[in-house]
């Protein structure tokens, strides 16, 4: 402003004086165009500064926008900040509680597993026992086990023996078939019958020849077998004895018992059969094969029968054990 009014007060002195040097009008010439000059930097000076100001103006708008976005941002985030620490104050509470609650379930927790342990080392206890028990059972059981497959052997072994025995004295009593002798085996026994026409008289306990040829190869076979236990019993019809027999028999039970101790005698002729084992015993007429209606029944009835058991010691001791 100040140069536009020294510039003016230039012109004005030029045009109010008529008569200057030369060499001043040159000086002023040239000091009007370095003012002229000075004047058009200035004047474009002017126009960046307008034109930084506008920018400045727009930077300083975008500015207040932005910090008006900031300040909406910085309100949000205390806003969430807020919320976030009544939501930590809200979880801590929580945690608080819970910790307390989790210290109390825990205290009862571990007194139920004491509780719990306390009775699982009682089972343990008692499984012991039982396992225990069974063990023991479990042996009791295997030593019966074996003991009953000895017994069983045992009993097999004698089956066997008297099904030998069997066939012994079926092939040695072979000539007698069909005269009244009939050997058979039942119950684990070995029976020899022979009906009394082989071997008595009607009335009488003496042994005929060939009765006692039949008795005597029993003895042998008996001889051959000593751990046999042998019962002769004898059996009669029911015919009543009447009057007194040779030797003052007065009943059957006499009679019978005189016939099975007149075998045990021809038996104990032979040295190999041992005396201990031999048993006279007389059935009289209470032990019929069939009836004693007709005469064929009562024949059959009168018989001596020796039956051959094998010695139980060994069976009764394992039965014992069982």
């Amino acid at each position: 402003m100040i140069r536009r009014t020294s510039i003016a007060l230039l012109f004005l002195a030029l045009s109010t004086t008529s008569c200057v040097s030369k060499k001043i009008y040159t000086d002023l010439e040239n000091k009007f165009a370095e003012l002229k000059k000075e004047r058009n930097a200035l004047a474009d000076e002017n126009e960046l500064l307008k034109s930084g100001k506008s920018q400045s103006d727009l930077d300083n708008t975008n500015l207040k926008a932005e910090l008006e976005k900031l300040k909406t941002e910085r309100a949000k985030l205390a806003a969430d900040y807020e919320a976030t620490s009544n939501n930590l104050k809200t979880l801590q509470n929580s945690y608080n509680a819970l910790e307390k609650n989790s210290d109390e379930a825990l205290k009862a927790n571990m007194d139920k597993n004491r509780e719990l342990l306390a009775q699982l080392e009682a089972k343990e206890k008692a499984l012991a026992s039982e396992k225990a028990r069974l063990d023991k059972l479990s042996k009791d059981f295997k030593d019966r086990s074996d003991r009953v497959a000895e017994l069983e052997n045992l009993i097999a072994a004698k089956e066997a023996a008297m099904k030998k025995l069997r066939e012994t004295l079926s092939k040695s009593l072979k000539a007698f078939e069909g005269k009244g002798l009939i050997v058979h085996q039942k119950d684990g026994k070995v029976y020899v019958s022979m009906e009394n026409k082989l071997l008595f008289e009607s009335g009488s306990w003496n042994v005929g020849a060939e009765g006692k040829k039949a008795v005597d190869l029993v003895g042998k076979v008996l001889g051959d077998n000593p751990d046999i236990s042998v019962l002769i019993e004898g059996h009669t019809d029911n015919d009543k004895i009447t009057g007194t027999l040779a030797g003052g028999v007065e009943s059957n039970w006499d009679l019978s018992t005189k016939r099975a101790t007149a075998i045990v005698n021809i038996l104990s002729a032979n040295s190999k059969v041992k005396k201990e084992n031999l048993t006279a015993a007389g059935r009289s007429e209470y032990n019929p094969l069939v009836s004693n209606e007709n005469a064929d029944g009562k024949a059959k009835n009168r018989r001596i029968e020796i039956i051959l058991t094998p010695k139980l010691d060994e069976l009764t001791k394992a039965l014992n054990e069982i």
